[in-house]
């Protein structure tokens, strides 16, 4: 045994003799770094004790043996750990305040393929208009918008690009990726399109251009929608510099009928589906048109505090300071015209003689500027510039890895047209200032603890007082070999009303109010486990002075303390190649007239997911999708307002949604078909809506591909 050991010694050190200095490369340069730093010298990769030759001998050029050559990276960033540089491709979004970035993956499998809907991909999904590029309206409070920035078109977060979703991205070879997808008969057509390709010029310099065009024809009348979203994006990022800048075009033209007549107009089937059901606004002709232009650019440049080797790959394990500016640019512009008409609001009734006798209504009570026809333009700028600074105390990852704040400024104009501008003859403009500091703290504890908080305050002038302070942590631990992680958040905010909900003038709407700041309090804990695909989530909010729009959509104020409690839970089964998927989202609010939600909401999805033939190429799932809530009442959609209010006329809910469908995955191309509203006219009692008077669309065939390019 003993011979045996001293053979393997022997030959190991005729091997490591055998091995050029380059083979020590591979050696953690970190640990390298990190030795040179202290005053150790090359301790890990040192001089190659086994080699015999003199420094120096004649015909024989003098060799450095400490030297050790550096493996270098495809990318060198701050932002990036090793785990993220070694993806062929991956993308980000940028933090709006300070330097930090969110990484996500490129998704290119079957997982939500299916899921075409943007709006539905989160939790139990949103409440819908019914058409492909229309209002939504999520059913879980608390995944609901909250800034007060234009908030006639927050109803369509869902489809448009902002600062803090346009997406960046690191590819090692250009990428490109198609998708297009199709349902109904080409009179009703829905279509989706969407294009993004990207280039890196070097490992760490690159820019994309992502298009997306989604909309539908109308399977009801007067149902036209067009949605146009354009980011076109580059970014640097270096090891001391960094510098992220998109433009962003969101236009979005909607024809608004304004919800069928009536429940029994949907019902009836006396009437051509969908076609022929009589909607409240499609003689009026009515038609929103949005215009959004939006340009940011965000550097920021670091000061590392310790020497840097050639062995960093980044500042991420020094101690430095980091100095950025973010400056935005970003306006709105809505136009919304109709004419007047009248429309038939129920099945009439009978007169003394027995004559039928339809009753007919108006849409709109009021027509403050013109009898005939509406044409009202608003327009919404801000732009904003914000400086920060973030201190790395010791490394990113550290106990206290970042520590900073900034000051902003937004410059806001308002434009409508009002009575005094009759006299002017041109629109005349509100301009606003409001200036806030804020600040940022984080970190973690090895890989037991990411904890963070973050707080803005707007000390004077417009939202003078708002307060925004967010704090959270995530504990992970290993149970049986699995990750669990048990997460907290807690946010405390004050918001002032926005501007259009205290001043607006309009063919149907006028008001000029002076509202209270808006105060909530919320908690959310959560609990994860991946390799179990189990997940429960639990909300908690107080609101006082909650703005919302009434029966009459009007703009009021409640003066109640409302309490809002959401309990949500995520289990998906694997049976073989069964998959059970669900998800179940439980609501309760103590002013349902001010807050409505729907006491349970689910989204459930059972499949096969199998492989195709031996050699594993062609990967398919087959299954049903299935969306339900309770019986609530349910918000309505005001077009000329472009925002959903409470009506109270009656409830909804109770009528499941099933969608059957076929997805496969070939190399780099997936493809679906799907029989949308699957149960149509089988059951229900035609009362397919999610949102009040506005019916989902019935039964249509889909199919979409999506294909991408990787070189």
């Amino acid at each position: 045994m003993k011979i045996g050991l001293r053979i393997l010694t022997l030959l190991a050190v005729a091997f490591l003799a055998a091995l050029p200095t380059d083979a020590f490369a591979q050696l953690d340069a970190r640990d390298i770094a990190r030795s040179q730093r202290a005053g150790q010298g090359n301790a890990l990769g040192g001089s190659n004790p086994f080699d015999t030759r003199e420094q120096g001998e004649e015909g024989e050029e003098q060799r450095d043996t400490t030297r050790v050559r550096r493996d270098r990276k495809p990318l060198e960033s701050y932002y990036f750990n090793d785990s993220i540089r070694a993806l062929p491709n991956f993308m980000w979004t940028v933090d709006r305040d300070m330097n930090d970035v969110e990484i996500m993956p490129l998704d290119t499998t079957l997982t939500n393929w299916r899921i075409d809907h943007p709006y539905q991909l989160k939790g139990v999904g949103d409440m819908t208009l019914g058409g492909l590029g229309q209002s939504t309206l999520p059913f879980n409070y608390f995944d609901r918008p909250a800034s007060s920035d234009f908030t006639f078109a927050q109803s369509y977060d869902s489809y448009t690009y902002r600062m803090d979703n346009v997406p960046f991205y690191n590819s090692k070879t250009p990428y490109l990726n198609f998708t297009y997808l199709e349902s109904g008969q080409k009179r009703y057509r829905e279509e989706h399109f969407e294009v993004t390709t990207a280039h890196n010029i070097s490992p760490s310099t690159g820019f994309n251009v992502s298009y997306k065009a989604r909309g539908t024809q109308g399977l009801y009348d007067w149902q036209r929608t067009s949605n146009h979203n354009l980011s076109v994006a580059f970014s640097h990022t270096g090891k001391r510099y960094s510098v992220h800048a998109a433009y962003v075009n969101n236009r979005i033209k909607q024809r608004e009928n304004g919800g069928a007549v009536g429940i029994w107009a949907v019902a009836d089937t006396t009437y051509e589906h969908p076609s022929g059901v009589p909607m409240k606004l499609a003689e009026a002709e009515a038609h929103n048109s949005y215009r959004n232009n939006s340009f940011f650019i965000k550097q920021a440049i670091a000061i590392p505090l310790q020497p840097v080797t050639d062995y960093d790959f980044s500042l991420a394990d020094l101690t430095a300071v980091y100095f950025g500016h973010i400056f935005e640019y970003n306006e709105w512009n809505k136009l919304y015209t109709d004419k007047y008409a009248e429309f038939t609001n129920d099945r009439g009734s009978m007169d003394e003689n027995g004559e039928f006798i339809p009753t007919t209504d108006v849409y709109y009570k009021n027509w403050y500027i013109s009898p005939d026809e509406s044409r009202d333009s608003i327009r919404e700028r801000v732009i904003s510039n914000r400086f920060f600074v973030e201190a790395q105390p010791w490394d990113r990852d550290g106990a206290v890895g970042r520590l900073g704040g900034g000051v902003g400024i937004d410059m806001y104009a308002y434009s409508q047209f009002a009575f005094d501008d009759y006299v002017g003859g041109h629109q005349g403009k509100v301009k606003k200032t409001a200036w806030y500091a804020y600040g940022a703290v984080s970190g973690k504890v090895k890989k037991v603890a990411d904890w963070g908080a973050n707080v803005k305050y707007y000390p004077s002038g417009y939202r003078s007082g708002d307060f925004d302070l967010n704090a959270h942590i995530a504990l992970t631990a290993r149970l049986r070999g699995r990750p669990v992680t048990l997460s907290g958040r807690f946010s405390q905010t004050r918001r002032s009303p926005s501007y259009w909900e205290e001043n607006l003038f309009s063919n149907h709407y006028v008001w000029f109010n002076s509202f209270k700041q808006e105060d909530e309090t919320r908690f959310e804990l959560s609990l994860d486990i991946p390799d179990l695909a189990f997940e429960v989530g639990f909300w908690q909010g107080l609101v006082d002075n909650k703005i919302y729009y009434d029966a009459q959509s009007q703009v009021q104020q409640s003066g109640d303390a409302i309490s809002l409690t959401s309990l949500y839970a995520r289990k998906d089964f694997r049976l073989g190649g069964f998959h059970f998927d669900h998800r179940v989202l439980l609501q309760w609010s103590t002013n349902q007239e001010v807050i409505p939600v729907p006491l349970g909401s689910a989204y459930l999805s059972y499949y096969y997911e199998f492989w195709v033939e031996k050699k594993k190429v062609l990967r398919m799932q087959i299954g049903v999708d299935g969306r339900f809530n309770t019986k609530y009442y349910a918000p309505s959609y005001n077009p000329a307002l472009g925002t959903f209010y409470n009506q109270r006329d009656y409830e909804l809910g109770e009528y499941p949604y099933l969608d059957v469908f076929v997805t496969a995955k070939w190399k780099r191309m997936r493809i679906f078909l799907k029989y949308q509203h699957a149960n149509y006219d089988l059951f229900g009692n035609g009362q397919y809506f999610t949102v009040a008077g506005y019916p989902q669309n019935p039964a249509m065939f889909k199919f979409g591909i999506s294909w991408g390019f990787y070189d």
